[in-house]
């Protein structure tokens, strides 16, 4: 596999050696001793799937506490996959980095704990897996607003996205409860 490091520090784009022939293709979606030796170290505890349609917009989400870092990938259609830093020690609190995931290039982000996460979908549907460092804890869930101005994430072909509730509150950077 390829390990593609971004310009913030601990974001990673993997990009999993693919095997294809006229009956289809075949690649490893995670293996431990691969995933550690490229720097990925932490231990996963949960898988999770999503589908969602064209123009969904999930998040930006965090966890405050049991902060979960994300190994995320598309399996169908394709999203614009979203993570901003929200480790105030960071030289780069505040930015973010995009990048478009589908079932053709297979590449994967790994987002670390300290990170709001979000994504865009670019297709008719897409199906979102992600695999997690630490369980879902709703109370302790907070949304940075996906549009909020200080942060600036350039989303692509952005109409009116489809929000949910709990993304149309969603909070400006400013007013955030943020990592150390």
């Amino acid at each position: 596999m390829k390990i593609i490091p971004t310009e913030i520090s601990g974001l990673i784009l993997v990009e999993p050696k693919s095997f294809g022939d006229a009956r289809g293709f075949f690649f490893e979606s995670f293996q431990i001793n691969r995933y550690r030796d490229a720097g990925i170290t932490e231990n996963f505890v949960q898988d999770n799937v999503s589908r969602s349609s064209k123009g969904i917009l999930r998040g930006l989400h965090y966890q405050l506490v049991q902060p979960q870092g994300k190994l995320v990938y598309v399996t169908r259609g394709e999203v614009f996959d979203v993570a901003v830093d929200l480790r105030r020690s960071s030289s780069t609190f505040g930015r973010w980095f995009g990048v478009l995931l589908n079932d053709e290039n297979h590449r994967q982000l790994y987002v670390p704990p300290g990170f709001a996460h979000g994504f865009y979908v670019t297709s008719e549907t897409a199906d979102f897996c992600y695999k997690c460092t630490d369980f879902y804890n709703p109370s302790h869930e907070r949304t940075l607003l996906w549009n909020d101005p200080t942060v600036g994430v350039e989303w692509p072909r952005l109409d009116l996205p489809i929000l949910s509730a709990k993304d149309q509150q969603g909070r400006l950077l400013a007013d955030l409860e943020t990592y150390q």
